[in-house]
């Protein structure tokens, strides 16, 4: 790959997750969940601006709030895949407005790789109530309460149109994943990013995708570091399947490993 293509394809991708973030603009604005489920919108100061890049506010106007840590983060892990072939399809599981699935197919054009599927799965209802009576943990999680967490799947189907993004190697999952997911138990994964807040969905994603991520892999946990609850299921998950893989920091709440 010459210079001049590599320095195209970086700056593509900067501009991909400043625009994604809402980062991009002079004035950008943070929603804060309040106690009656409902969000205020603020403008975001120039020292609050910093917390972007580490995805710890939610974004009003941006596709994702994962930040721009976590999207440097998915770039250099399907760039491995790509440099080592490592063979399987592309899922996020939990993916609000679609930002970081727009980006990880944002990375995958960039890089010219076809025949890869990227799965954008999610209830499109925002999250599930939590079933504390078989998921304990979850008992006092109440995002889903928020109604500015739920996105229509063609809300997010337009995100990717007007990036230029949707074509038929984007496949839409919609549901609960305890639904969802066990349906796709015959494909193989070369990335699985986990977004699914409560320990039920991080683990039920555990479960039904873990076992056909490639040897090459990557798993990749967004809410690792500030919720407990998706905590606990890793942790529970990786000590049941004697998964010893050293896990990677990403930034304050993410984490990934590489499947050996």
């Amino acid at each position: 790959m010459s210079d001049l293509t590599t320095l195209l394809r970086r700056s593509y991708l900067d501009l991909l997750k400043q625009s994604l973030t809402d980062s991009i603009h002079q004035r950008t604005y943070s929603a804060i969940p309040q106690t009656d489920g409902h969000v205020e919108i603020v403008e975001v100061d120039n020292a609050a601006k910093l917390h972007r890049s580490d995805g710890r506010d939610w974004p009003a106007f941006g596709e994702t709030m994962v930040g721009i840590k976590r999207l440097d983060n998915l770039e250099s892990l399907i760039e491995i895949i790509a440099h080592e072939n490592i063979p399987g399809d592309l899922i996020e599981t939990g993916v609000w407005r679609g930002g970081a699935s727009i980006f990880m197919k944002g990375v995958l054009r960039a890089l010219g790789i076809k025949q890869r599927l990227l799965w954008v799965a999610d209830s499109f209802q925002g999250l599930p109530p939590p079933n504390s009576a078989l998921y304990p943990q979850d008992k006092d999680e109440f995002l889903h309460t928020i109604s500015f967490l739920a996105s229509s799947e063609d809300e997010v189907r337009s995100s990717f149109e007007r990036y230029g993004l949707l074509d038929d190697d984007v496949r839409f999952l919609r549901g609960w994943f305890s639904e969802t997911l066990p349906t796709l138990k015959d494909q193989q994964w070369s990335l699985i990013r986990l977004d699914g807040d409560l320990y039920e969905s991080t683990m039920v994603g555990l479960e039904c995708l873990y076992p056909n991520l490639s040897r090459g892999g990557f798993c990749v946990i967004d809410d690792y570091g500030c919720l407990p609850c998706c905590q606990k299921a890793v942790d529970d998950f990786r000590a049941h399947y004697r998964v010893d893989e050293p896990m990677v920091e990403i930034d304050w709440t993410g984490r990934f490993w590489r499947k050996s």
